[in-house]
């Protein structure tokens, strides 16, 4: 089937989740949750052959790709949780009543077509459907060609699910071609894309940006930053920034970039070289470098999503300092502070214009599950319409529904 074909189909059955109540939405999510793990067999026989295919990426990126029992598990409750969540559909977000006895609501409705652009994460199929049909939205999903044969098998799944729940299967579809010419089909769709979702790296974002006609939200990139302030605790630092560095380096809300403060960087940072140096190599700049071992930062260091274990470290006079590092090379993802000082916290809390910003806590957090929103769409990090990991919440738009007692103008 082509790209527009499924478009079509996408856009002629929107309405019918649209219409649909949450009982229905919800008995849907679970069959899809059911289907997945009774398809867990041939989900991973699929993830197989994309792994023995996947000869030309790293190791990090391998483990994006791959898939286990375990990981179809956590799919599978990531959309139970949503269906768990209350409904964004039809809720009444602002009420005004006018002098004149208008009754003014502000309701929540889908989207209508929400197309999703990813890369090499099959998770991000079950998770991009699940929010989608609880929002009431059809979505037509497009991964990379690394992942293609695993979000086929987990795609065929879902369909399983809303079919046996008397919805069509075309509310969830996966485009078959995975050249560069599909993605430029969803991002060109106007009349048939209501929302796209680009999720992946730079090149994919970029990309989407500069040639979407359609309604489009920015999301992914991280180059995520932790400042160590000079009255923080030494040993949380330490903690933070080793989950935050190598939990799990290739997701965007891992940590690229750690500025330290120049009263404690003497003390500090032979405590990171020895926590880390094991697994992680050090991009210094020049004050840093005549402290401990590593490599002289080059240009682009401190304005690269390494995705693996790669961390580029800073000195910074002050936490004043630190935010004007932040603003100048960050995407705007999450950024962290270490400190016991309420005053920096609230400075860097104050002025760091990012979708997630922590204190004294991992920007590992920054992620749709943690923050309670069932799984998500991906995170945005821009401003316009959504910010942040994109829940049901950001999968909706509003109408005004005005009810009257005969009111003329």
């Amino acid at each position: 089937m082509t790209t527009m074909e499924i478009l079509r189909q996408a856009k002629a059955n929107a309405p019918l989740l649209a219409a649909a109540d949450t009982d229905l939405k919800n008995k849907a999510l679970n069959a899809m949750a059911d289907c997945l793990l009774a398809s867990s067999d041939a989900i991973l026989a699929a993830n197989e052959l994309d792994l023995n295919a996947a000869t030309h990426i790293s190791t990090v990126m391998l483990d994006r790709l791959r898939l286990t029992a375990a990981r179809i598990e956590a799919m599978a409750e990531g959309i139970r949780q949503v269906a768990a969540l209350p409904d964004p559909v039809g809720r009444v977000r602002q009420q005004v009543v006018r002098e004149n006895g208008l009754i003014i609501d502000r309701v929540g409705v889908p989207m209508g077509v929400v197309a999703i652009i990813y890369e090499s994460r099959p998770n991000v199929t079950s998770d991009a459907a699940a929010l989608a049909i609880k929002s009431g939205n059809a979505c037509v999903l497009r991964g990379g060609k690394e992942a293609f044969r695993s979000a086929n098998a987990i795609v065929e799944a879902m369909q399983q699910g809303l079919q046996s729940v008397g919805l069509p299967k075309d509310l969830c579809q996966l485009v078959q071609d995975t050249t560069r010419a599909s993605a430029m089909e969803l991002m060109t769709a106007v009349g048939y894309v209501d929302l796209l979702i680009p999720r992946g790296g730079a090149g994919l974002i970029r990309a989407c940006t500069e040639n979407a006609r359609v309604p489009c939200i920015q999301t992914g990139t991280g180059i995520c930053h932790i400042y160590v302030d000079q009255d923080a605790d030494q040993e949380m630092a330490l903690n933070i920034i080793e989950n935050a560095k190598t939990s799990r380096p290739s997701v965007c809300n891992a940590a690229e970039v750690c500025l330290v403060h120049k009263d404690i960087a003497e003390e500090f940072l032979p405590k990171l070289h020895q926590r880390l140096s094991d697994r992680v190599q050090f991009r210094l700049d020049p004050t840093a470098a005549a402290i401990i071992p590593g490599t002289p930062a080059g240009e682009a260091d401190f304005d690269t999503e390494f995705l693996d274990y790669i961390l580029a470290v800073g000195i910074v006079d002050d936490v004043q300092a630190a935010a004007r590092h932040i603003a100048a090379h960050s995407t705007g993802h999450s950024e962290a502070i270490v400190t016991a000082n309420d005053a920096a916290a609230a400075y860097f809390t104050r002025t760091v214009d990012s979708a997630a910003v922590y204190v004294n806590c991992s920007t590992r957090f920054t992620d749709g599950g943690e923050f309670g929103l069932g799984c998500e769409m991906g995170i945005s990090t821009q401003k316009l319409h959504a910010r942040g990991p994109m829940g049901l919440e950001e999968l909706c738009c509003y109408k005004y529904v005005i009810h009257g007692t005969g009111q003329t103008r």
